[in-house]
């Protein structure tokens, strides 16, 4: 019996996800760009939409995000300094901060959402709608663990 030879090329997912990633922010940042707004940061699509949807505790914004109180109030600066939300403290507990978008954040919301779609559009036509169930599906199993998968899902499935 011939003892069959295992592949020794390996198929590198993690590498065509990073250089898709990288493609599609890029492509996010020219679009964007376009619409006037040339400081578009990796973290803006996620905390914008996050944001736009409700007003959230720094604390909140933190866990929804998977990151630290620190790395949170850190972002809330940034968008602050950009324009786009302002801290404010709760006025039934002065502990609690929240960010609330101002007029330009919505604005800003608005437009990553815009281009969000348009890019998911443009990918729906490039492929069959199977194949792209099918990268979804290996897509979310690519992300690690329930807790993450969760949180993911809390990103960027459609509010309930």
């Amino acid at each position: 019996m011939a003892v069959q030879e295992k592949s020794s090329s390996t198929y590198l997912f993690g590498d065509l996800l990073a250089l898709a990633r990288r493609s599609w922010v890029r492509e996010m940042e020219t679009r964007l760009e376009r619409l006037g707004y040339g400081d578009y940061r990796r973290s803006d699509a996620a905390v914008l939409r996050l944001l736009w949807r409700e007003p959230l505790a720094v604390g909140g914004l933190g866990s929804r995000l998977g990151i630290s109180r620190q790395a949170a109030r850190k972002l809330v600066a940034t968008l602050e300094q950009r324009g786009y939300a302002r801290a404010e403290r709760d006025v039934a507990d002065a502990r609690r901060l929240n960010v609330v978008l101002t007029t330009r954040g919505e604005a800003y919301a608005r437009s990553i959402t815009a281009v969000i779609e348009a890019l998911n559009s443009a990918l729906a036509s490039r492929v069959e709608p199977a194949q792209l169930a099918a990268a979804d599906a290996v897509l979310r199993a690519a992300i690690g663990s329930e807790r993450e998968r969760a949180r993911a899902a809390a990103l960027v499935d459609p509010p309930r």
